[in-house]
């Protein structure tokens, strides 16, 4: 029997909506939730993803800001404009596109950031809350997982969860916020160098894949039935030079095995956009 196919973006657009009320009933008090989306450069994917962005802040009615660097623009020149960010009281959330040019220290950019308008949750302080279990802002694409195995009803307790990637974006927030007495998991983190991968994957009632390796996972490292969660986003360049985006599990296997699976895309992508609205909500509010 074929795996279950999460819709991620049915989830999200149920999720906008709540947003979208929520601004409605704050707009009434005065105060317009706005984000502030700093692009350096004109790189296809982060152009794709800031327009993504704006099009949900649009439809949530909140107020986005877009503001475009020329790739070449000293880093200078953008702590500038982020301490002048940080100091305006009109915006709640501030979000610098990654990559940056190679000229531009990332770690010096995120820490510029005013913690209280992290929206992303990549600032340092952001990040010591969390492994706290500190209130604060959760990080965008790991919320969004957890909220689709909850939506799906997908038992987390007790749970093996296997997650295989080590970044600072979904690796280690989730294995944080997974290993939570709230969710309860029994959590095991691998990554590219992890020898017989298989191994660990056969054991995951939940399987999440976010190495950004290709095709990684295939159906035979499955256990059968358990929830595969991807979060792999890769551009795969076809004939005539068009590209088709792809996860790090190969979904056809994987569907004849597992119980439940996202799609790339359409899976954890939208979900990702959905909490990031969410946050600049919590921070309009002051929450």
């Amino acid at each position: 029997m074929a795996a279950i196919v999460i819709d991620g973006k049915a989830i999200a657009a149920k999720l906008l909506e709540d947003v979208r009320l929520r601004v409605a009933e704050l707009k009434k008090t005065g105060v317009l939730p706005c984000l502030a989306v700093i692009l350096v450069g004109e790189d296809p994917g982060s152009v794709s993803y800031v327009k993504a962005k704006q099009k949900a802040l649009t439809e949530a009615g909140m107020d986005g800001w877009d503001l475009t660097l020329h790739e070449t623009a000293p880093e200078a020149e953008l702590h500038t404009l982020i301490a002048r960010l940080n100091a305006d009281e009109r915006v709640h959330g501030i979000l610098v596109q990654l990559p940056l040019p190679a000229h531009i220290n990332e770690d010096r950019i995120i820490r510029a950031i005013d913690p209280h308008k992290d929206v992303d949750c990549f600032h340092p302080l952001s990040m010591g809350k969390l492994l706290m279990g500190q209130p604060g802002f959760l990080p965008c694409t790991p919320h969004g997982v957890l909220v689709l195995l909850k939506e799906m009803k997908i038992p987390v307790s007790g749970s093996q969860v296997v997650i295989v990637g080590r970044s600072n974006i979904v690796g280690k927030p989730l294995a944080m916020l997974l290993a939570r007495k709230e969710y309860n998991a029994t959590v095991t983190i691998c990554h590219t160098g992890t020898k017989d991968l298989a191994s660990y994957t056969r054991m995951a009632d939940i399987l999440i894949a976010a190495a950004g390796s290709p095709g990684l996972i295939t159906g035979d490292m499955i256990k059968p039935g358990a929830a595969v969660i991807d979060v792999g986003v890769n551009a795969i360049i076809g004939t005539h030079l068009h590209s088709h985006l792809v996860g790090d599990v190969l979904f056809d296997e994987a569907q004849e095995t597992a119980g439940w699976i996202t799609p790339v895309p359409g899976g954890v992508g939208p979900m990702t956009i959905a909490m990031l609205m969410h946050n600049v909500l919590h921070a309009a509010e002051g929450k």
